[in-house]
């Protein structure tokens, strides 16, 4: 008997897609089915166990060749191959784990599930219930007892061999991308682990992980454009959040210290390569710290996540080595425009920055939308291993205390890695009288046209302040962006697993 090898080339009926059953035909077959009594989609397909557990639970060479009738398994999986050889027929079956080879003999299923299984096509769901087999190559497989279609593919796949390579039906159509990529679903299950291992770190340090509102009725937290919707019953307008920083802070009144939330969030704004509207962020915050503690506690924290996940705190990206590993350096803003501009932003007019700023500002920018561009033109590109940006202008961080050094600036950071931002935060401003002037003077920069969209004046929160909130830090952290960074990644779209789209042409509305 002849045996046909899995993994060294396209399986023939693989590279074309259907391996010659048009949409058609494959409806056709449902009917076939269905008139022989036979459910093209039964109910359940249990006891099953992962390929990848099957083949890493047996050594060929312990084994020998030949059926091993004591070790019978379930497996359920996508058809991804499929050959045949008279009287046998070989297909590759994958799951969520890999692809494990099960072959059919006629003497064996009989010649009515024979002629089911020669019938089944590339893209099918199966289920196959069968004993180890060690093949003449030397590879683990599963001789079938017995194999039942669980769900018939309809539609021509896409290609399962060597996968999908057009962006757009990728982002569009993440299901066939999911089917067809292996690297894709590499990245999300790498998502999957980041998120439980900064879980994992958090809650075994003492964190408390809270639920704040989605649905908030202010938008605050984070200078951004919220999405607005109406609550029927209540008939008001609701936001959806932009932050949870408010709510948080408010808990940290009620008694609770270091508190987090990771979980969506959503800005009504510009999409690009590092801007999705609906994204995920790790919001927390260190209780008894300033700025100098949520920064330690950061960098920490990722680079243990970093290498849990990966096995490594580096990674390389555009060909350069990225290491995560702690402490990351911390560079004033203030030291590093001198450097590149000759001016002390301290001592500097917002005409004298703008100058030097060029097309990048706009008329309604003041100082502070000045040394805010000129940090974006001019320092962070320059910035490839994980650093903190330290001491930034005082208005664009209304929610941070005043930096003793300059009215100007507050302990606030950016984290940047490879010239793009993932973390923000700063010392928390916990008087409530200043609160509320920041607010105030937020509202005024609105007015001057210097900002669109500043924190409301949200008096409940200043409220909650006045009841005493004690020394905290904190700090946002995106997870797409680092997420990127870990995978390569060129766009959050190859991280989101439904990214926003542009609608397609010829799409309904």
């Amino acid at each position: 008997m002849s045996e046909a090898p899995t993994g060294s080339g396209a399986p023939a009926s693989a590279s074309g897609g259907s391996g010659g059953s048009t949409e058609e035909q494959r409806r056709a077959k449902v009917e076939r089915l269905r008139a022989q009594g036979v459910d093209p989609y039964p109910h359940s397909w249990e006891g099953r166990t992962h390929a990848a557990d099957i083949l890493a639970a047996h050594d060929p060479a312990e084994l020998g060749e030949g059926e091993h009738p004591e070790l019978a398994y379930r497996v359920m999986g996508r058809v991804t191959g499929k050959r045949g050889h008279g009287k046998t027929a070989f297909l590759d079956v994958r799951d969520v784990s890999g692809t494990i080879q099960a072959y059919a003999r006629r003497d064996k299923v009989g010649p009515e599930a024979f002629e089911r299984i020669e019938e089944l096509d590339i893209g099918d769901v199966i289920g196959v219930d069968g004993v180890v087999h060690v093949t003449k190559r030397g590879q683990v497989a599963i001789a079938v007892r017995e194999c039942v279609l669980l769900a018939k593919s309809l539609r021509d796949p896409p290609d399962l061999f060597h996968g999908i390579s057009d962006p757009e039906t990728r982002y569009r159509r993440r299901e066939l991308d999911l089917m067809a990529n292996a690297e894709s679903r590499r990245v999300f299950k790498l998502r999957s682990d980041l998120l439980w291992e900064i879980r994992n770190y958090m809650n075994s340090r003492g964190w408390i992980e809270l639920e704040t509102p989605v649905l908030q009725r202010l938008p605050g937290g984070a200078a951004a454009r919220p999405f607005v919707t109406h609550h029927n019953a209540l008939d008001r307008e609701l936001y959806l959040r932009t932050a949870t920083e408010l709510y948080l802070k408010r808990a940290i009144v009620g008694g609770y210290e270091d508190v987090y939330e990771l979980g969506k969030f959503f800005r009504n704004e510009g999409m690009s390569p590092q801007h999705n509207p609906e994204f995920t962020m790790l919001e927390m915050f260190v209780g008894g710290a300033d700025y100098n503690g949520v920064m330690e506690f950061v960098e920490q924290m990722v680079a243990s996540v970093v290498e849990t996940v990966l096995g490594t705190t580096k990674v390389v990206r555009d060909g350069v080595e990225i290491d995560f590993a702690a402490p990351w350096p911390r560079v004033r803003l203030r030291d590093e425009l001198l450097r590149e501009t000759g001016l002390d932003i301290y001592e500097a007019s917002r005409d004298e920055l703008a100058e030097v700023a060029g097309d990048a500002v706009d008329e309604t920018d003041d100082w502070a939308g000045v040394v805010d561009k000129l940090q974006g033109k001019l320092v962070e590109p320059k910035l490839i291993q994980p650093t903190y940006i330290i001491d930034l202008p005082i208005d664009i961080w209304p929610l941070v205390k005043e930096h003793p050094e300059s009215p100007r600036v507050c302990e606030a950071f950016d984290g940047i890695v490879a010239g793009m931002e993932i973390v923000g935060g700063g010392t928390d401003l916990n008087d409530p009288v200043e609160q509320r002037r920041r607010f105030v003077k937020q509202r005024e920069r609105q007015e001057r046209g210097a900002v669109s969209d500043p924190h409301p004046h949200d008096e409940e929160f200043v409220r909650a302040l006045e009841y005493g909130m004690p020394p905290a830090s904190g700090c946002g952290l995106g997870i797409d962006r680092l997420l990127m960074l870990m995978t390569g990644a060129k766009t959050l779209r190859d991280v989101i697993i439904y990214p926003a789209m542009r609608e397609a042409p010829g799409e309904d509305a």
